[in-house]
Formats: C-alpha cells, structure tokens, sequence
C-alpha cells in the first residue's frame, strides 16, 4: 500500500480579500507521513510589498517594517510547491488558505491554481464531528486536551503545527487507538496467564480380542505387507 503524505498549512495575510490588495505575510507547512508528523517543514515570512495594517497586526504581530526585508512570494513559490507536491492539503478553513494561495500564484505567473479538490478543511470536519460547538482551532485545542499556551498570537508554523495534532484527533486519535490495541493487548496476557492448565493422566484403550482377529484378516489380505514381515522376524 503507497503511503499517505499530506500537508499541514496556515497562512497568514494583511487583510481578508485578496481582490482588495491584500497578500500573504507568512507560510507554515507541516509534512505528514501516514497521518504521523515526519519533522519535516517549510516556513517563511513574506514582503507583501504593501502597508500591513493595524488591525492585522494585531493578530498575527507581523508589521510591516518587520516585513520590508523579507523575501518576495515570487522568490519562494518554486520552494513552496516542491515541498506540498502533489500531496493532499490540510487547512482549517481551507476557502480562506486557498484563495490567498492561488491570487499569489496567478500574480507569480502560474496560470494553472491548486485545485480544492486536493483539500481537506478541517473545519468542516469540525463542524460535522460536533455541530453547534466552536470550531476555531484554540476551541479545538481545548476539546482535545492539545497544549496551545504558545499561541499568543496567530502564527503559520505554530498553527499548522497544532492544527496536524488536531487533524489527528479528528480522524480518530492516534494516540487513542494505539492505546485500545495495548489495552487489548495486555488484557489478553493476562487472561491467559491466570489459566489454570490441568495436566490429565495418560489414558490406555488397549484393542480386544475381536479387535485383532479382525486386523489380522484385513492384513493378511495384503501381500508382502510390513506387519506380517516384522512378525516373522520377531519369532
């Protein structure tokens, strides 16, 4: 069976409409292997080539002075796709991501945009899983136990790292299923070692005396058979 690779990725911009002006300040991404985190990932801050206004700001820190020395979209764009490949994306909020994504790479001069069918929301599989229960991801986080005191403010890396830990959790828990499967596991030991295994005495059913008769005629009704042989010898 191939392996499953897909990417965790959060961006973060200096406003909500890339029709409007607006462009990413910074991506995180986070590689999956089989649902398992690998080490592996790519980040970097953007220059948006424009003033990151205040109301931004104060989400994610990012300022616009901070900014002014970063490198282009342009110049990271062929090291952003050779790290996502043609693996699946994981976005909380995936609209958002994802026309973000694809203004910077029509504006780079890809004419061809990432498709949503290569994306898994996050959110929506929030909103399924428990419906009228929030679904932004420090909510997310404390549903599932997920220690998110670094998040003082929004960050692509930090977020897409907790948002691959809360993916998981959706998907079923690995750290749960790996915990059943030793429950079991140990259970089964254990039934097995309080068995109380009886020895029984060795039982005898010696042949009677019709028993042999009729032995004896079917033998001697094979030729050169070994049980005659081995009488002969033995008288």
């Amino acid at each position: 069976m191939a392996d499953i690779r897909e990417i965790v990725f959060d961006t973060e911009t200096t406003g909500f409409e890339p029709s409007e002006g607006h462009r990413l300040v910074e991506l995180g991404c986070v590689e999956l292997l089989n649902h398992l985190p690998t080490g592996r990932h790519f980040h970097v801050y953007l220059n948006p080539q424009r003033d990151v206004p205040s109301d931004a700001v104060r989400i994610h820190g990012l300022t616009t002075e901070f900014l002014q020395d970063k490198p282009l979209f342009t110049e990271k764009v062929g090291d952003f796709l050779d790290f996502i490949g043609d693996a699946t994306l994981v976005i909380h909020n995936a609209e958002f991501d994802m026309k973000f994504i694809n203004a910077e790479l029509k504006t780079a001069g890809f004419l061809k945009p990432i498709p949503m069918t290569r994306v898994v929301d996050t959110l929506t599989m929030a909103r399924k899983k428990f419906p009228g229960q929030p679904a932004n991801l420090d909510a997310l986080c404390r549903r599932f136990k997920i220690d998110n005191t670094e998040r003082k403010l929004h960050g692509a890396l930090l977020d897409a790292q907790l948002l691959a830990e809360v993916y998981l959790e959706l998907l079923g828990g690995r750290q749960h299923g790996l915990g059943l499967a030793a429950e079991a596991a140990a259970t089964s030991a254990q039934l097995n070692a309080s068995i109380k295994r009886q020895d029984r005495p060795k039982r005898n059913f010696p042949p009677s005396e019709s028993d042999i008769a009729t032995h004896e005629k079917f033998v001697e009704k094979i030729k050169d058979n070994l049980w005659s042989a081995a009488k002969k010898a033995e008288g």
